[in-house]
């Protein structure tokens, strides 16, 4: 017969299963009533990737919820979480909620799992393990996603930090060819959709806010602020700077395209300069000591034949003794 613990847990999963269908059988009618006001198939579809305006609402009613339990919006931690999410490459607006609800189901989840195992492996522990196991793990639950995430932003910045000067040459060419800056933006993005994904993207957000009637200062500074990196922060500052003075964009693209080769070049020198100092570490620690035991072995095996007779004790009485008691 079965325990009362598998009774539990089968009535538990036979009422999850009964409340996810009840809910999917009501979002399907709620969409399906929807499509009928306005008067579209079922398998039709809007085109909503390709708008030009996106909205920041969010439709789905469970991170409606969430979202006004937590108060991202109204809190300074919100648009902080926001604006990192978008540094990380999730521009979606139902990004910080979904981090939330990640984060809170590992809080909750990694201990849950640990106490239901304990029912299978054996009879429960007691002790401070009991107590101490869960809050760790719930700890980690918290901490994960915020070292996953800076990790994310370190890697995106680091990857166009590496991506950004040869999109920059392709502008310079581009502008010296005759498009118009803008023009050039839109063909540098798609040039390098495939082998610069992450600048691409940055270029097709500025391009698509232009058409979308921001200016030209508002949209370089926000896509400055986006990649958080400093050389598209001095590229954004030049070009404001010369659409302000009047100066010919090309000349000055070109310019800083060879100051920023001659910083890639210096960098290249600086990483190899600090090579010398790396490889010290592992020539003391691991070359060091066996160059040294291979040559201090032979004189001390030496010396141990030749002195250790003498140091050892024959077992005879010594002078001393023989001159004291003849």
């Amino acid at each position: 017969m079965p325990s009362a613990m598998d009774t539990i847990i089968l009535s538990f999963t036979f009422i999850t299963i009964v409340i996810l269908v009840m809910l999917g059988f009501q979002l399907l009618n709620q969409t399906l009533v929807v499509y009928r006001r306005l008067g579209l198939a079922p398998n039709q579809s809007t085109s909503t990737t390709n708008r030009l305006l996106k909205t920041d609402k969010i439709s789905n009613r469970f991170l409606a919820w969430v979202q006004s339990a937590t108060a991202g919006k109204e809190t300074t931690e919100g648009p902080k979480l926001a604006e990192d999410l978008a540094r990380a490459g999730f521009e979606h607006p139902t990004a910080p909620i979904l981090y939330v609800v990640c984060r809170f189901a590992l809080a909750i989840g990694l201990p849950f799992l640990w106490i239901a195992s304990q029912f299978f492996v054996g009879p429960m522990k007691t002790g401070m393990g009991t107590v101490a196991i869960p809050l760790v793990l719930c700890g980690i639950g918290l901490i994960t996603p915020k070292v996953l995430l800076d990790r994310r932003i370190d890697a995106r910045r680091a990857q166009i930090e590496r991506e950004f000067p040869d999109t920059l040459d392709l502008l310079v060419i581009c502008v010296e060819a005759g498009l118009g800056l803008e023009s050039a933006f839109v063909r540098v993005a798609r040039e390098v959709q495939e082998t610069h994904p992450s600048v691409s993207a940055l270029f097709h957000r500025m391009t698509a806010e232009l058409n979308a009637g921001r200016s030209r200062p508002d949209a370089l500074r926000a896509m400055a602020n986006r990649a958080n990196v400093d050389s598209i922060k001095s590229f954004v500052a030049l070009l404001i700077q010369t659409d302000t003075l009047g100066v010919s964009i090309g000349q000055s693209l070109r310019t800083y395209s060879n100051e920023m080769r001659e910083t890639r070049y210096l960098k290249a020198e600086e990483k190899a300069m600090r090579i010398p100092v790396l490889m010290t570490l592992p020539v003391v620690g691991c070359f060091m000591p066996v160059i040294i035991v291979a040559l201090l072995l032979p004189p001390v095996i030496d010396m141990v034949r030749n002195f250790g007779p003498a140091l050892q004790n024959t077992g005879g009485p010594s002078t001393y003794s023989t001159i004291r008691n003849p």
